[in-house]
């Protein structure tokens, strides 16, 4: 029987194990993989304490903190279901299942598709949907950048330094991330914006050679070799059926992290905060072990 089961370790399940270790529980951390979005992400420069630095850099410091306290870590372990039965609550994965007498969800979110025709049969065969991962393997191609957010203007960024030319192409009317990364990336002559362009199928033989858009009411078919799909995430709750969702499918918490069943909370970019940031997550993550602290406290 666990104190604490932190589900993810991401920046808000990461936080939450120091803070656990500090407070001296005796907890578990269960997670598919280390750093979540923060390990895809590319330059990070507005994160407190480092004017710059990537995104697998930020991982490796959050592993290398938690290896400080020594926390107990089952890694690519896929969380099942969350459950609570008297004043146990139960976690089952793919591997075995927990008992515990807390909870913090910080499962983080995953890529959202494009669901077009091709997308399925060429992932990983030129469909990608990580930049900092995949980029390298684009030198001096053509690529297409879906996606007018800051996880496009992000992959942009890399990718001016590796492909020959970018395609940043977005169904809204214009960009909607940062304006200091929009001005960085309309710089280049690497890069052609699409707006109000729609994709319509993903083309190849082996391997992608191709997509088709539609453009101002007219179809086209762009030459490109690299499909970089950045046109958001997706809350990974389906296991967390018992918890009060919104209509995105992020849990929905309070100012105390807590969600609707005593003794389980949330963190990060699975729940309903606003802002999704890597700031942000971790700065959850540490106020939902403090709301467990202060929980189990007041637990006869």
């Amino acid at each position: 029987m666990y104190d604490l089961i932190v589900i993810g370790a991401g920046p808000a399940g990461i936080t939450a194990s120091v803070y656990a270790a500090r407070k001296r529980m005796n907890f578990l951390v269960i997670s598919k993989d280390i750093g979540g979005q923060t390990a895809w992400s590319g330059d990070i420069e507005n994160y407190t304490g480092y004017q710059f630095i990537s995104g697998p850099e930020l991982t490796a410091k959050f592993q290398e903190h938690m290896r400080q306290y020594s926390v107990a870590l089952k890694e690519n372990e896929d969380v099942l279901g969350i459950s609570k039965k008297a004043n146990i609550i139960m976690i089952k994965t793919s591997k075995g299942s927990y008992e515990t007498k807390t909870a913090i969800v910080a499962s983080g979110k995953r890529s959202r598709e494009l669901n077009v025709p091709g997308e399925k049969e060429f992932k990983n065969k030129g469909v990608t949907y990580c930049a900092t991962c995949d980029g390298p393997l684009f030198a001096g191609k053509d690529v297409a950048i879906i996606g007018g957010g800051n996880s496009a203007l992000d992959a942009a960024l890399q990718l001016i330094k590796i492909a020959n030319h970018i395609y940043l192409i977005d169904i809204a009317p214009q960009l909607i991330g940062d304006a200091i990364i929009q001005d960085k990336i309309k710089k280049s002559n690497k890069v052609t914006i699409l707006s109000n362009t729609k994709v319509l199928k993903v083309i190849g033989d082996k391997f992608v050679s191709g997509i088709k858009v539609e453009t101002d009411d007219k179809e086209k078919t762009l030459p490109v070799q690299g499909i970089f799909v950045e046109i958001g995430l997706i809350p990974n709750s389906e296991f967390a059926k018992e918890l009060d969702r919104n209509k995105q499918e992020e849990i929905k918490v309070d100012e105390h992290n807590k969600t609707n069943i005593p003794g389980i909370f949330a963190a990060g970019d699975v729940t309903d905060v606003p802002e999704k940031q890597i700031i942000i997550a971790a700065g959850e993550g540490s106020k939902a072990t403090l709301g467990v602290f202060h929980y189990l406290s007041r637990q006869k």
